[in-house]
């Protein structure tokens, strides 16, 4: 959980207890290019937790396998 209030964080969202708002619009209802760029980011950081499993299976001949699944995860990204 600590890590989506970061994401949220970094996409310029702030909080005010349990609400959440976007600063460029006023203190009211958080706008769509906010929810937008949230969650591009928590898709982003989800795709490199993948990759990140993917590369950590490195046993001899796996080692190339897991790295074409690293990398087509990333790649999803890129879409």
């Amino acid at each position: 959980m600590l890590e989506i209030i970061e994401l949220a964080k970094q996409s310029d969202l702030m909080a005010d207890g349990e609400m959440w708002f976007s600063p460029t619009y006023g203190n009211a209802d958080v706008h769509i290019t906010d929810l937008e760029r949230f969650a591009k980011l928590v898709a982003e950081h989800e795709r490199e937790a993948c990759a990140k499993v993917a590369n950590e299976y490195v046993n001899g001949l796996e080692r190339n396998y897991s790295e074409i699944i690293a990398d087509a995860i990333r790649a999803r990204g890129q879409a």
